[in-house]
């Protein structure tokens, strides 16, 4: 046979490999539509008899209802025997519920009495009968940013005062909060015709002073205003960043015959906690005591730990000083510690419930279950004295706890990230009385859905066992390999994973999984619901991001299962996790290929106050004019991109301003650096109605630049209306 010329035989070779990479890389609007399937959109309404959420009723019992495939089915229960009656209509069971309390505006907090509500109008709290109509003035000094029980600085911007009513409804705790002195954020919505600006107080770690409350109690029947005779607090909680996380005056507890309330003031670099109790009548403040820590205080994971105990003259506290968060009872009236009442390498999470009569606690902890994943929350009774501590919700799975109004039942929807919830009813001691309801994901799978794995990995230091999840697509070839997609939310304040729940989908990442990727979701060291230390492992600098442990788990995941192609990884995240993304692109170029950063906050130096003064510190100045938050902003490193990066941002995201993302963009074609951008104009932090078309294009992202495939063009994402 004649031989063919080399150079041919060479472009012979070419076309033909050419051809059967084309044959196999294309990616098609069908593929797409196929991924879509695994969108929430599509997928929770295929799950039956799920997520039982109990009203109770005044006599005792309760009403719930699930989804089934025939359509929505009302259950009512005898919470002493656990019979259930099946209601025919929304209307038979509703008539069994109690008076409801009068309708109010959202921007109004209503008495516990139920006859009255209060407003801000022109910076001042104002009254209104709700059995009357008639409207009353309670404070007359408030003026702009020097206004009462305002909620209107930062990334909150609320009109909803911010009050504690007393339980006789004649007294209200609240502040004057003052923000005159701090920054302006500025963002402008994008028209026809002359822009619009937005303005308002944005408080920066380069402010000297952040928000003042200055704490007061207003008396409503006969207005008066009583000033606490304490100084001015920075605007900080013991929860979270904010006081008023709960949408309530946080960290406040009035006595029972509102003549005391306790609170407790947080430094502004929450390294301080001082509990106090004020006079009502006069205003007059006792220190009870304080705790100092070195990093942040913390009073729980979920909910406020704290609770001021009057009738005995007690306070339980919440506090990680032993390494993990647990529960100690102090002397209201000396302010010394009588004694530690949990104890152990498990965290307590929320205190449920406080039976002072029989003196037992009730509430969630993780981690007291070993050879369990660390984060599954569990139900606990204890004895005021650390004695008689019982699990009162033993299967091995996230528990979620529903108590009845007097504490005598609750129920437990109980499930994992693969598993699926049962809900049952239980009484107080943790007895069984009936199993309400068994979820039922048969259509789920019948659909072709496929749970995610659970999988542990060892931190890059080896110190820790690190829980995630990897979704694999549901037509997997162990023979070949697929590049990975790591979703990454680094915290300090959550993880990656998000809730150990049952979710029939999270986010889009089984979706992306569809495409021919393994996505891999790793909480690391620096996540909270585990020790103090291992909160703590990027305290004073959190650009770290997890990375190391991203990497670490990645790499060894890849020795375990060698369908994972640990030479092409890409990474997302959004907000904290856009901050991993793009840090991972500029300091780990080695490992990390293509990325995609959305409303990163990369500079925390551009971010709202509290954040990062929680979790880094007070900003401060060297000796050589640099401060210590400089060295992890992300538009440092840009220099370093070497792969592929999609930036991407709200153009009114008053949560992270788009100025972060700006940052990175300046300094990336300083650097002369390819990158991509899109900026959603008019959107907010998460992108709102645009959230769809982001989420096409960070398919379209990873299939071109990390599958090395043609994505179809102008997929339309279109959820179930």
């Amino acid at each position: 046979m004649k031989k063919l010329p080399f150079l041919t035989t060479a472009f012979l070779l070419f076309f033909l490999s050419s051809r059967a990479q084309d044959s196999t890389t294309q990616i098609t609007a069908e593929d797409y539509e196929r991924a879509t399937k695994f969108l929430n959109f599509n997928t929770n309404s295929l799950v039956d008899r799920a997520n039982v959420r109990p009203v109770w009723l005044e006599d005792g019992r309760f009403w719930y209802q699930v989804n089934t495939a025939e359509g929505t089915e009302y259950v009512l229960v005898d919470a002493k025997t656990g019979k259930k009656k099946t209601g025919s209509s929304r209307e038979e069971i509703l008539s069994q519920e109690k008076k409801k309390s009068p309708e109010v505006s959202r921007n109004e907090i209503i008495s516990p009495d139920g006859k009255k509500v209060v407003y801000i109008k022109d910076w001042n709290l104002w009254l209104r009968n709700l059995e009357t109509g008639e409207e009353k003035q309670l404070t007359t000094d408030g003026e702009e940013y020097f206004g009462y029980a305002t909620d209107n600085a930062g990334w909150r911007k609320s009109d909803r005062p911010i009050v504690l009513w007393s339980p006789d409804s004649k007294k209200l705790a609240t502040y004057k909060q003052d923000q005159r002195h701090i920054s302006d954020m500025y963002l402008v919505e994008t028209k026809v015709g002359a822009p619009k600006l937005q303005k308002w107080k944005y408080p920066l770690p380069e402010d000297e002073k952040v928000i003042q409350i200055q704490r007061v109690i207003v008396e409503v029947d006969e207005p008066k205003v009583i000033e606490l005779q304490v100084e001015a607090d920075p605007r900080r909680g013991t929860l979270c960043d904010d006081i008023s996380c709960s949408g309530a005056f946080d960290d406040n507890y009035w006595n029972e015959d509102a003549t005391k309330l306790a609170f407790v003031s947080t430094s502004r670099d929450h390294k301080e906690a001082k509990l106090r109790v004020a006079d009502a009548q006069t205003g007059e403040v006792r220190e009870v005591f304080e705790e100092v820590v070195e990093t942040q205080y913390e009073s729980g994971q979920g909910s406020i730990n704290w609770k001021y105990l009057p009738k005995s003259n007690e306070i339980i506290w919440y506090s990680e000083r032993d390494g993990w968060g647990h529960l100690y009872l102090y002397d209201l009236n000396s302010g010394k510690l009588k004694h530690q009442i949990t104890k152990g390498e498990f965290v307590v999470t929320e205190l449920l419930h406080v039976d002072e009569k029989n003196r037992k606690l009730y509430f969630e902890a993780n981690g007291m279950e070993k050879s369990r994943d660390p984060y599954f929350s569990h139900l606990y009774k204890v004895d005021f004295s650390g004695k008689n501590l019982k699990v009162l919700t033993p299967e091995n799975a996230n528990h979620n706890i529903y108590f009845s109004p007097d504490h005598e039942y609750f129920i437990d929807s109980y499930s994992t990230p693969t598993t699926p919830p049962v809900a049952v009813l239980r009484n107080n001691n943790g007895k069984e009385i009936a199993v309400l309801e068994r979820a039922d994901i048969s259509r789920l799978q019948a659909a072709g859905w496929k749970a995610p794995e659970s999988i542990t990995v060892k931190s890059a230091d080896g110190q820790w066992d690190l829980k995630g999840l990897m979704f694999t697509t549901t037509h997997l070839d162990k023979t070949k390999k697929y590049p990975v997609v790591n979703y990454v939310y680094p915290g300090p304040q959550g993880g990656s994973v998000g809730s150990r729940n049952f979710s029939a989908a999270r986010s889009d990442h089984q979706a992306v999984a569809e495409l021919g990727f393994v996505v891999i979701l790793i909480d690391g060291s620096c996540n909270p619901g585990r020790s103090k230390a291992f909160h703590d492992a990027c305290y004073g600098d959190i650009s770290g991001n997890t990375l190391e442990d991203q990497k670490a788990g990645i790499r060894q995941l890849a020795e375990k299962y060698p369908y994972i192609d640990a030479e092409k990884v890409g990474i997302w995240g959004h907000s904290g996790g856009g901050f991993a993304a793009a840090a991972a692109m500029f300091r780990h170029p080695e490992f990390y290929s293509v990325g995609i950063s959305e409303s990163g906050n990369h500079d925390n130096r551009n971010y709202e106050d509290d954040w990062g003064e929680r979790y880094i510190g007070l900003m401060t100045v060297g000796a050589d004019g640099v401060d210590n938050y400089n060295a992890q902003a992300n538009q440092l490193y840009a220099e370093n991109l070497k792969g592929k990066l999609l930036l991407a941002h709200g153009g009114l995201d008053d949560n992270v301003p788009p100025y972060n993302t700006y940052l990175v963009v300046d300094a990336l074609i300083n650097a002369n650096k390819d990158f991509d951008l899109i900026i959603f104009p008019n959107a907010r932090h998460g992108f709102g109605e645009d959230s769809y078309y982001m989420m096409r294009r960070r398919w379209d992202y990873f299939v071109e630049h990390l599958l090395g495939a043609s994505p179809p063009e102008n997929f339309v994402i279109e959820p179930v209306k």
